[in-house]
């Protein structure tokens, strides 16, 4: 069983970067059509996840990599549902 955790813990990682960088290139590739800025908090999203993350993984003494990239994932996904409004 600590096998199966140690390996789980090594390849989360690189998973959720690898489901972060999916999301980011697709994102990027349909923004290439559309001459218009985006129109969704993606960016501020990825940064406010950051923050929570690292002080998430602090709090429960786990891997600061790890909330970070979670923070990250989450805060793309949170951040692209909510769209701008027009001034």
């Amino acid at each position: 069983m600590e096998k199966l955790v140690a390996f789980i813990c090594a390849a989360l990682p690189w998973i959720a970067m690898a489901l972060l960088l999916a999301i980011f290139f697709v994102r990027a590739a349909r923004g290439k059509n559309e001459k218009d800025k985006k129109k969704d908090h993606s960016s501020e999203g990825i940064a406010m996840g950051m923050c929570l993350g690292v002080a998430m993984s602090t709090a429960l003494h786990i891997n600061i990599g790890l909330g970070l990239i979670a923070g990250m994932l989450l805060g793309l996904i949170v951040g692209s549902g909510i769209k701008k409004q027009d001034k």
